[in-house]
């Protein structure tokens, strides 16, 4: 049975616990959007298991203890270790708890759904918001911050905006011990708070474009399945405004911010992602279009919105009377030019992208971060030291590791050297694995006599990810070596989607393939009522076949209309869907879906 499979382990990749009976709070709510800046759709939630409810507060205790310890060889099977004792081919959510725990990438609080994002975590936002930073500005956007807080009034002034995010807006009634004469929304989104300052700021066509970006903190108050990184009650992200003279303009910077968005994904995470465009269904509340970047993790078989830009058209201009006299009117003298509504796009990206990266790249023994955004990208071990070692030995020893260390500092490589007592070099290089760290380098009395250092490879285990640098040239080969660590998993993962996204134009195909752990591509007449039928008619429990065990019993969505088309269709190619009869107007990828 589904429920007994992923779909309770890793329908929503459950982690914390459900509200209490006597809590104040609704009961239930709609699941998140896929990504922050997605439309609020409604999605079936799983029940959670009894056994799961208190899993967020144990490995809050578990996750508690900071110094490692070696285990004795007889380990009690119940017993917490240092290692990752699940297998990412099992309960995907054990496995993706202990990583982030034991990987020291994240930790909870005493507020279920708002997460400490520990340095090692939050070093790759750092690095994410330098490179993003350095292009936007290229392209004249100017970072900014604004308010924390929204006026209800400010919030309500788009019906259809606000439709979208009702749901989880979190609101301050008091402040102090005074209650408030009018709540303030906590924001979940900014475009209602900006554009009213945007209205003042334009006024004339000589004051476009307008570019602003800020750096924040958003809360969309989850009540049920919040995931770390994936979906929280709080997460950061950054999201960008911009207003422009005419639809052009707005739709050149609408796909130039995805191209970053995608080599955010691609050149630092070495995470795959198709680009294409939402359809009417999936697009952002209010938008005139939305493009996506979408993400899959093989594990499961399932799409993940990666990040989103939306050309929001007039909308917002119409609502907030943003407007410029048209320049380009020819008119008699003392004639008043028309008025002409701005263009307006937004775009944002968060750090759901850091679970992604986990997701795509860890394994059994925990993190694989590729070295683009590595803390730490080489991790230097001692080795060989025995109780026979002299002291001068010793001292010769960690004479000639510190030098490695200095050279590869100055080579600008990210190194820490261990020389931690106590522990074996066994027991370091398992710890080191665990969390991560994309190289390490061991160096003992051989690898000195031999003039070299070894290496062991975090993406390759074994033998097989193992080699040598002499070390003269550990300034120049450490550093290619960490540029193809870092190829190699974007080669890996681009190689496993490619794999797993299949062309269907049969509708018998397509339950079996789904649920095969693929997305599909398929002809699609664009139609919403149809995308709805299919979702309906895809789930687990339809009449369309068996589920896979490690596959989700949600019905597929779609998740994007590929940029890149798969090619022209036959003559009087039909939508896939049976119970359409429409002529299909293009490939659309369907697949279930965070």
């Amino acid at each position: 049975m589904a429920t007994e499979g992923t779909e309770a382990k890793i329908e929503a990749l459950v982690l914390t616990d459900p509200p209490a009976a006597n809590d104040a709070t609704p009961a239930a709510t709609e699941a998140t959007p896929s990504d922050p800046t997605a439309p609020v759709a409604p999605s079936a939630a799983s029940k959670s298991k009894p056994k799961k409810q208190d899993k967020e507060r144990k490995d809050q205790k578990a996750g508690a203890k900071s110094k490692p310890q070696q285990q004795s060889k007889k380990t009690d099977s119940s017993t917490d270790t240092k290692s990752i004792t699940e297998k990412k081919s099992g309960d995907l959510s054990e496995w993706y708890q202990q990583v982030i725990l034991k990987g020291e990438m994240l930790d909870f609080t005493d507020i279920p759904g708002c997460y400490i994002y520990q340095p090692a975590s939050y070093r790759i936002w750092e690095f994410i918001t330098e490179f993003f930073n350095a292009r936007i500005r290229k392209m004249g956007v100017k970072n900014c911050y604004f308010p924390l807080f929204i006026s209800e009034a400010n919030l309500q002034r788009e019906k259809d905006h606000i439709e979208g995010f009702a749901a989880e807006v979190a609101w301050v009634t008091e402040g102090g011990k005074t209650k408030l004469e009018k709540r303030l929304a906590v924001r979940p989104t900014s475009e209602t708070a900006m554009y009213s300052f945007y209205a003042k700021k334009i006024r004339s066509h000589r004051d476009l474009p307008l570019k602003m970006n800020q750096w924040n903190n958003v809360v969309r108050w989850e009540f049920k399945h919040a995931v770390p990184f994936l979906r929280s009650r709080e997460f950061l992200w950054q999201e960008g405004h911009t207003a422009h003279l005419t639809e052009e303009e707005a739709g050149k910077e609408v796909l130039e911010i995805l191209d970053h968005y995608a080599a955010i994904y691609e050149e630092l995470l070495a995470v795959p992602v198709v680009k294409g465009v939402k359809t009417k269904n999936e697009q952002f509340p209010g938008a005139h279009y939305t493009t996506t970047i979408e993400g899959f993790i093989p594990a499961v078989g399932r799409g993940i919105q990666a990040a989103t830009s939306h050309c929001l058209g007039q909308h917002f201009a119409k609502m907030f009377d943003i407007t410029v006299e048209d320049p380009n009117q020819q008119i008699e003298a003392g004639a008043k030019r028309d008025k002409l509504h701005v263009w307006q796009n937004s775009w944002g990206f968060t750090t759901r992208s850091i679970g992604v990266m986990i997701l795509v790249h860890g394994d059994d023994r925990g993190l694989v971060v590729p070295p683009r955004v590595a803390e730490i990208q080489v991790v230097i071990v001692p080795a060989g030291i025995t109780a026979k070692t002299t002291e001068a030995e010793r001292e010769q020893l960690y004479d000639e590791v510190y030098k490695i260390k200095q050279t590869l500092e100055a080579a600008d490589v990210r190194v820490e050297l261990d020389l931690r007592e106590g522990y074996t070099p066994a027991f370091k290089w398992a710890e080191w694995e665990l969390k991560g760290v994309p190289l390490r380098l061991e160096f003992g009395p051989k690898d000195a006599a031999n003039g070299v250092v070894t290496t062991a490879r975090r993406d390759i285990e074994g033998r097989d990810g193992k080699g040598t640098i002499p070390v003269a040239d550990i300034a120049t080969g450490v550093p290619a070596l960490l540029e193809t660590i870092q190829a190699d998993l974007f080669k890996r993962a681009e190689k496993e989607y490619a794999e797993h996204r299949k062309e269907v134009t049969e509708w018998k195909d397509f339950v079996p393939t789904l649920n095969a752990k693929n997305v599909l591509l398929v002809p699609h007449c664009l139609g919403g009522e149809c995308e709805d039928e299919i979702k309906k008619d895809s789930a687990a429990n339809s009449e369309s076949g068996e589920v896979d065990a490690r596959a989700p019993s949600m019905g597929a969505k779609s998740l994007c209309i590929p940029a890149e088309q798969p090619g022209a269709f036959k003559e009087g190619q039909l939508c896939i869907n049976p119970k359409c009869g429409k002529k299909a107007e293009k490939w659309v990828m369907f697949g279930r879906s965070y």
